[in-house]
C-alpha cells in the first residue's frame, strides 16, 4: 500500500509534528507533503521520509512568512499530485485536508481542530489583530470557509484528537468522528522526591492569546507568589514586560530544561481553552497536578480533584481560588503519572491503526467511491478503547 501523509506546514516540533512523527513511524515508507519545511527543527524521524512540498514553499521569505500566504493555501494543495496513493492521511489544523485525492484512495484526517481562526475563535483572532488584518478577514475568512466546509467532503473518515474536536467537527463539517487522542512522550519524564519540590508555580506553552498567558501573571503578581513561565510567541515581549518580580519569564527552553521546571514545580498553570493539551499530560507525567480552565480538551485528560482542579471563569479571582482548593488536596504524584501513562505513543498507534483499518475496509465495502460512503450515521464507535 502507497501512503501519502499530507501536513500543514513543518516548522517546528510541536503537538501536531509529535502526531505526525508517530505516523511516520507506522508507515515508514509513506511520502510527506507539507506546504513549507525547515529541515533544521524537525526530527529525524520526519526528515528520513521523502517531504514534497506545494508552491507555498517557493514564495518570498516562505519559511518565516508562511502564515501570510494563507490565502494561496487551498489552492495550493489543490496542485499536489496524489495518482498513485492507496491511503492518504491528513493532519489537520491548518489547510491540509483540501487535497484532491485519487480515485480509489481512501482519505482519512487526523484532525488537530478545524482552523479556529476561520471557526470557533474567530471574534477572538479578529479583536486582537491589526488595522488591515481587522478590516480584511471578513472577506477572506468567508472565502476560506466555503472551501474548509466544501473540501471536508473528500474526506473518507474523520478522526479527531479529543471530544472536544469531535464536536467542532460535527458543528461546522456536519460529520461524525471517531476519537484517538494524541501521543505524548510520557516515558520521557521524571518524578523527584518530595524535597526537590520547589515553591514556585509552571506555565508553559507558546505565548499566544488564546492560551491567556496574561491570565497567569496577572494572577501571580496579585498574589505576589512565583511563578515561571517557558515558551515564546508573539506575546513573549507583552508578557515580560507584564511580569512582576515573583514572575520569571524564561522564554524557549529546551527539554531538559523544561523536564526539570515539570517535575519541580509545585503545579502546572493551564489557562487556556485548548483543543486537547498536551502539556498537561507532560506535567501530570512528572507527577504534577493542573491548575486548568474547565473548558475544552484540558477536561478530558485532567481529572477533577485526583490529578487536578479545574476552574471555570477567566478571571484573576477565579484562579486563585483554584490554586487554593488545589493545596488542600494530598495528591499521589505516582497516581497522577500513572493517569498519563494511558496517553502513551503505543496507544495511539494501536488506536490510529485499527481505526485505519476500519476506514479503509469501509472504502473498499463502498467500492473504494468516497463519495458512495453512508455518512449518515457513525458505522463504528467514536472513541476506540485504550489497547495499551
Amino acid at each position: 500500500m502507497k501512503v501519502a501523509i499530507v501536513h500543514y506546514w513543518l516548522v517546528g516540533m510541536r503537538g501536531g509534528e509529535k502526531v505526525l512523527e508517530a505516523l511516520c513511524e507506522m508507515y515508514p515508507d509513506a511520502d510527506i507533503f507539507t506546504h513549507v519545511v525547515d529541515p533544521s527543527v524537525i526530527s529525524e524521524t520526519i526528515r528520513r521520509h521523502r517531504i514534497q512540498t506545494s508552491f507555498i514553499a517557493r514564495l518570498p521569505f516562505a519559511k518565516r512568512l508562511y502564515k501570510a500566504y494563507l490565502p494561496l493555501m487551498p489552492m495550493a494543495l489543490e496542485h499536489l499530485d496524489l495518482r498513485g496513493y492507496d491511503l492518504i492521511l491528513s493532519s489537520e489544523s491548518g489547510p491540509a485536508k483540501g487535497i484532491v485525492p485519487p480515485e480509489g484512495a481512501t482519505h482519512v484526517c487526523y484532525c488537530h481542530s478545524p482552523m479556529r481562526y476561520i471557526w470557533n475563535m474567530y471574534h477572538e483572532y479578529r479583536s486582537y489583530a491589526g488595522p488591515f488584518a481587522r478590516l480584511s478577514m471578513p472577506l477572506l475568512t468567508h472565502y476560506l470557509r466555503t472551501w474548509d466546509e466544501s473540501s471536508a467532503a473528500r474526506v473518507d473518515s474523520f478522526i479527531a484528537n479529543s471530544r472536544t474536536v469531535e464536536r467542532r467537527i460535527r458543528k461546522y463539517y456536519r460529520r461524525e468522528a471517531r476519537v484517538v487522542n494524541p501521543p505524548v512522550d510520557v516515558s520521557s519524564f521524571e518524578i523527584v522526591e518530595p524535597a526537590e519540590i520547589g515553591d514556585y508555580y509552571l506555565m508553559v506553552g507558546e505565548l499566544v492569546r488564546y492560551k491567556r498567558p496574561d491570565l497567569a501573571v496577572r494572577t501571580f503578581n496579585e498574589l505576589g507568589r512565583r511563578l515561571v513561565v517557558i515558551g515564546g510567541g508573539e506575546m513573549l515581549d507583552e508578557i515580560r514586560a507584564m511580569a512582576g518580580p515573583t514572575v520569571t519569564v524564561m522564554g524557549p527552553q529546551p527539554f531538559a530544561a523544561l523536564k526539570h521546571h515539570y517535575a519541580r514545580c509545585r503545579g502546572l498553570i493551564f489557562p487556556g481553552e485548548e483543543d486537547f493539551g498536551i502539556v498537561p499530560v507532560e506535567a501530570m507525567a512528572s507527577g504534577r497536578p493542573v491548575v486548568a480552565y474547565g473548558r475544552g480538551g484540558a477536561t478530558e485528560s485532567v481529572v477533577a480533584d485526583q490529578t487536578g482542579v479545574f476552574f471555570h471563569e477567566h478571571t484573576v479571582t477565579a484562579l486563585m481560588e483554584a490554586i487554593a482548593r488545589l493545596e488542600t488536596l494530598a495528591l499521589d504524584p505516582a497516581a497522577i503519572a500513572r493517569h498519563a501513562a494511558g496517553f502513551n505513543r503505543a496507544r495511539f498507534q494501536s488506536e490510529m491503526g485499527a481505526v485505519i483499518d476500519l476506514a479503509i475496509a469501509e472504502a473498499e465495502k463502498c467500492g473504494q467511491a468516497p463519495g458512495a460512503i453512508d455518512r449518515s450515521v457513525p458505522r463504528l464507535p467514536r472513541r476506540l478503547p485504550n489497547f495499551a
